[in-house]
């Protein structure tokens, strides 16, 4: 017997988030709970972040960040992080068929230029294959460090403060948000988090100061669209005061 097709309530359905970021935790765990090699995780983990891209295109949400590769993630065994770069390159290059039938168009942030060529390469040829699209942007986070750009924006802006383009007086909120990597894009109105873990992992650190937060206890390999309506069913019930009463 197949389970139930999820829905949303009427209320979520009025108040979707225009920009949901994930972080993608639990690859790893997964696999080991089945006695499996942790590169098992992640092959199923891209099941399901085709499973959320979808999902997320139908309902019309406009924006969904993915923490794909951290900064951190380059210091994971070498053999794990070849195979993690295969992978990526080929769900790059098997999933243009689906993104563009999905009219999903594709970004990327953090320092690419780390990515191994055959990675860059692949990137660059699914995203213009992609730039004619207009429904759900995807953007994934690859090599990437919330800290790591904060720090890119400052040495940027004190290199135009030296050039004499900015003053110093001049710097504030929005100057700092438009040299970061994200400054095209609106802040996330939700971030979910999977396997349970109450941290942010250095992930949006400047962009997440008033988005809302949804846990869950499901490893990502297992995070499909009944847990996604779930976090979004638990945004709508969050009353965002964004520092006001």
């Amino acid at each position: 017997m197949s389970a139930p097709t999820p829905h949303l309530s009427p209320a979520a359905l009025a108040n979707l988030p225009t920009h949901v970021a994930i972080i993608m935790d639990g690859n790893g765990r997964w696999a080991k709970q089945r006695h499996l090699p942790r590169v098992e995780g992640h092959r199923v983990g891209a099941e399901s972040v085709r499973a959320i891209v979808r999902a997320a295109g139908e309902l019309g949400i406009k924006y969904l960040t993915l923490y794909a590769f951290s900064v951190e993630n380059w210091s994971r065994p070498q053999d794990e992080v070849d195979t993690l770069m295969k992978y990526l390159a080929r769900y790059l290059k098997n999933e243009i068929g689906e993104l563009n039938r999905n009219n999903v168009r594709l970004e990327a942030i953090g320092q690419i230029y780390r990515l191994p060529e055959f990675v860059q390469d692949q990137l660059r040829k699914t995203q213009a294959a992609l730039a004619k699209n207009n429904g759900l942007t995807l953007i994934l986070a690859l090599s990437y460090g919330g800290r790591t750009e904060i720090v890119e924006a400052v040495r940027d802006i004190a290199r135009k403060v030296k050039a004499g383009l900015i003053e110093p007086e001049e710097i504030n909120e929005l100057a700092v948000a438009q040299h970061l990597y994200t400054h095209a894009y609106p802040d996330p109105d939700l971030l979910i988090r999977t396997s349970g873990e109450l941290r942010v992992s250095n992930f949006l650190l400047w962009q997440i100061s008033y988005a809302e937060f949804v846990v869950t206890p499901t490893c990502w390999p297992d995070f499909r669209k009944p847990q996604l309506y779930e976090a979004l069913e638990e945004y709508t019930r969050r009353h965002r005061r964004f520092g006001g009463v």
